[in-house]
Protein backbone atom coordinates (compact mmCIF):
# COMPACT_ATOMS: atom_id res chain seq x y z
CA UNK A 1 0.00 0.00 0.00
CA UNK A 2 1.05 3.38 -0.70
CA UNK A 3 -0.07 7.11 -0.42
CA UNK A 4 -1.72 7.92 -3.99
CA UNK A 5 -0.95 11.60 -4.00
CA UNK A 6 -0.17 15.12 -2.31
CA UNK A 7 3.37 15.65 -0.09
CA UNK A 8 3.92 12.11 0.54
CA UNK A 9 3.16 10.69 -2.83
CA UNK A 10 4.44 7.27 -3.00
CA UNK A 11 5.41 6.55 0.59
CA UNK A 12 4.39 3.09 1.56
CA UNK A 13 1.96 2.41 4.60
CA UNK A 14 2.91 -0.30 6.41
CA UNK A 15 0.08 -3.82 7.22
CA UNK A 16 -0.29 -5.48 10.38
CA UNK A 17 0.97 -9.26 10.01
CA UNK A 18 -2.79 -9.54 11.38
CA UNK A 19 -5.31 -10.77 9.12
CA UNK A 20 -8.05 -9.58 10.92
CA UNK A 21 -7.99 -5.79 10.13
CA UNK A 22 -9.00 -4.46 6.43
CA UNK A 23 -6.72 -2.24 5.01
CA UNK A 24 -8.78 0.20 2.89
CA UNK A 25 -7.48 -0.62 -0.92
CA UNK A 26 -5.61 2.02 -2.77
CA UNK A 27 -7.92 1.87 -5.78
CA UNK A 28 -11.28 2.68 -3.11
CA UNK A 29 -9.41 5.12 -1.97
CA UNK A 30 -8.48 7.18 -5.02
CA UNK A 31 -11.94 6.75 -5.60
CA UNK A 32 -13.61 8.11 -3.06
CA UNK A 33 -10.87 11.14 -3.29
CA UNK A 34 -12.02 11.23 -6.96
CA UNK A 35 -15.38 12.11 -5.84
CA UNK A 36 -14.32 14.34 -2.95
CA UNK A 37 -12.80 16.41 -5.51
CA UNK A 38 -14.91 16.51 -7.96
CA UNK A 39 -18.66 15.73 -6.97
CA UNK A 40 -20.86 18.21 -7.29
CA UNK A 41 -23.56 17.26 -5.08
CA UNK A 42 -21.22 18.17 -1.84
CA UNK A 43 -18.44 20.95 -1.66
CA UNK A 44 -15.18 20.24 0.49
CA UNK A 45 -12.08 22.09 0.60
CA UNK A 46 -9.23 19.84 1.67
CA UNK A 47 -7.00 22.54 2.79
CA UNK A 48 -8.99 23.62 5.14
CA UNK A 49 -10.65 20.39 6.30
CA UNK A 50 -10.48 18.76 9.95
CA UNK A 51 -11.24 14.87 9.49
CA UNK A 52 -12.19 12.49 12.22
CA UNK A 53 -10.89 8.68 10.91
CA UNK A 54 -12.96 6.68 12.75
CA UNK A 55 -11.94 2.82 13.25
CA UNK A 56 -8.77 3.97 11.58
CA UNK A 57 -6.79 0.66 11.47
CA UNK A 58 -3.20 1.30 9.77
CA UNK A 59 -4.60 5.24 9.21
CA UNK A 60 -4.74 4.89 5.17
CA UNK A 61 -7.35 7.02 4.78
CA UNK A 62 -6.01 9.74 7.31
CA UNK A 63 -2.53 9.72 6.43
CA UNK A 64 -3.93 9.88 2.15
CA UNK A 65 -5.91 13.07 3.98
CA UNK A 66 -2.76 14.80 5.58
CA UNK A 67 -0.95 14.14 1.93
CA UNK A 68 -3.17 16.11 0.88
CA UNK A 69 -3.02 19.04 2.62
CA UNK A 70 -5.88 18.76 5.29
CA UNK A 71 -5.63 20.76 9.05
CA UNK A 72 -5.49 18.10 11.19
CA UNK A 73 -6.57 14.13 11.38
CA UNK A 74 -7.98 12.88 14.83
CA UNK A 75 -7.12 9.05 14.04
CA UNK A 76 -9.39 6.80 16.57
CA UNK A 77 -8.27 3.32 17.31
CA UNK A 78 -8.23 0.94 19.98
CA UNK A 79 -7.35 -2.52 18.44
CA UNK A 80 -3.99 -3.30 20.06
CA UNK A 81 -3.05 -5.75 17.12
CA UNK A 82 -2.97 -2.42 14.65
CA UNK A 83 -1.79 0.62 16.96
CA UNK A 84 1.36 -0.12 16.86
CA UNK A 85 1.34 0.08 12.71
CA UNK A 86 -0.30 2.74 13.07
CA UNK A 87 1.62 5.13 15.26
CA UNK A 88 4.90 3.80 13.07
CA UNK A 89 3.30 4.76 9.95
CA UNK A 90 2.41 8.36 11.41
CA UNK A 91 5.85 8.16 12.84
CA UNK A 92 7.36 7.99 9.36
CA UNK A 93 5.73 11.10 7.98
CA UNK A 94 8.05 13.39 10.41
CA UNK A 95 4.78 15.36 11.07
CA UNK A 96 4.75 17.67 14.40
CA UNK A 97 1.01 18.69 15.06
CA UNK A 98 -1.43 18.62 12.30
CA UNK A 99 -2.87 15.07 13.76
CA UNK A 100 -3.88 13.25 16.81
CA UNK A 101 -4.13 9.72 17.46
CA UNK A 102 -7.02 8.42 20.55
CA UNK A 103 -7.12 5.19 21.87
CA UNK A 104 -10.69 4.56 22.73
CA UNK A 105 -13.49 2.45 22.38
CA UNK A 106 -15.59 4.69 19.90
CA UNK A 107 -18.91 3.00 21.65
CA UNK A 108 -17.70 4.45 24.95
CA UNK A 109 -20.64 6.52 26.35
CA UNK A 110 -19.50 10.50 25.57
CA UNK A 111 -16.85 9.25 23.50
CA UNK A 112 -17.43 12.09 20.90
CA UNK A 113 -18.64 14.80 23.55
CA UNK A 114 -14.67 16.05 24.36
CA UNK A 115 -13.71 16.83 20.45
CA UNK A 116 -12.30 20.20 20.07
CA UNK A 117 -13.65 20.51 16.64
CA UNK A 118 -16.24 20.39 14.14
CA UNK A 119 -15.41 17.91 11.10
CA UNK A 120 -15.47 18.28 7.47
CA UNK A 121 -15.17 14.69 7.20
CA UNK A 122 -15.90 11.98 9.35
CA UNK A 123 -14.84 8.74 7.68
CA UNK A 124 -16.28 5.70 9.30
CA UNK A 125 -15.16 2.49 8.40
CA UNK A 126 -15.98 -0.13 11.24
CA UNK A 127 -15.76 -4.01 10.92
CA UNK A 128 -17.81 -5.24 8.43
CA UNK A 129 -19.72 -7.67 10.70
CA UNK A 130 -20.35 -4.14 12.69
CA UNK A 131 -23.79 -3.80 12.59
CA UNK A 132 -24.14 -0.51 15.42
CA UNK A 133 -22.48 2.04 13.58
CA UNK A 134 -26.01 3.75 13.46
CA UNK A 135 -25.47 4.58 17.57
CA UNK A 136 -21.62 6.01 15.83
CA UNK A 137 -23.89 7.85 13.56
CA UNK A 138 -26.62 9.12 16.28
CA UNK A 139 -23.44 10.49 18.31
CA UNK A 140 -22.40 12.22 15.55
CA UNK A 141 -25.66 14.37 14.95
CA UNK A 142 -26.24 14.73 19.07
CA UNK A 143 -22.60 15.90 19.99
CA UNK A 144 -22.70 18.07 16.53
CA UNK A 145 -19.22 16.98 15.60
CA UNK A 146 -20.18 17.34 12.06
CA UNK A 147 -19.82 20.48 10.28
CA UNK A 148 -23.35 21.51 8.42
CA UNK A 149 -21.55 21.52 4.94
CA UNK A 150 -19.50 18.02 6.25
CA UNK A 151 -19.96 14.72 5.19
CA UNK A 152 -19.52 11.30 6.46
CA UNK A 153 -18.08 8.73 4.13
CA UNK A 154 -18.77 5.13 5.57
CA UNK A 155 -17.25 1.84 4.21
CA UNK A 156 -19.10 -1.33 4.08
CA UNK A 157 -19.21 -4.77 2.21
CA UNK A 158 -21.15 -4.50 -0.88
CA UNK A 159 -23.53 -7.04 0.02
CA UNK A 160 -24.76 -5.24 3.44
CA UNK A 161 -28.12 -3.66 3.63
CA UNK A 162 -27.75 -0.69 6.00
CA UNK A 163 -30.62 0.78 7.78
CA UNK A 164 -29.75 4.72 8.62
CA UNK A 165 -31.46 6.66 10.82
CA UNK A 166 -34.14 8.96 9.52
CA UNK A 167 -31.82 12.12 10.01
CA UNK A 168 -29.24 10.69 7.67
CA UNK A 169 -29.38 11.41 3.79
CA UNK A 170 -27.31 9.23 1.40
CA UNK A 171 -25.66 11.98 -1.36
CA UNK A 172 -23.74 9.31 -3.19
CA UNK A 173 -22.86 5.81 -2.80
CA UNK A 174 -20.20 3.48 -5.24
CA UNK A 175 -19.34 -0.18 -5.23
CA UNK A 176 -15.63 -0.93 -5.96
CA UNK A 177 -14.81 -4.71 -5.83
CA UNK A 178 -15.77 -5.75 -2.38
CA UNK A 179 -16.47 -2.73 -0.62
CA UNK A 180 -19.11 -0.03 -0.82
CA UNK A 181 -18.61 3.80 0.22
CA UNK A 182 -21.62 5.71 0.82
CA UNK A 183 -21.48 9.58 1.33
CA UNK A 184 -24.04 10.75 3.89
CA UNK A 185 -25.13 14.01 5.32
CA UNK A 186 -26.89 15.11 8.43
CA UNK A 187 -30.80 16.35 7.39
CA UNK A 188 -31.45 19.42 8.98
Amino acid sequence: MRIISGTFKGKKILIPKDKTTRPLKDLTKESIFNVINHSKKFKINLNNAYVLDLFSGIGSFGIECLSRGVQKVIFVENYLGVLPVLKQNLLGLKLKDNYEIINKDIYGDNFMSNFKYKFDIIFLDPPYKDKNFSKILSMIKYFKILKTSGIIILHRHKNEKDIFPNSFKIIEEKKYGISKIIFLSISN
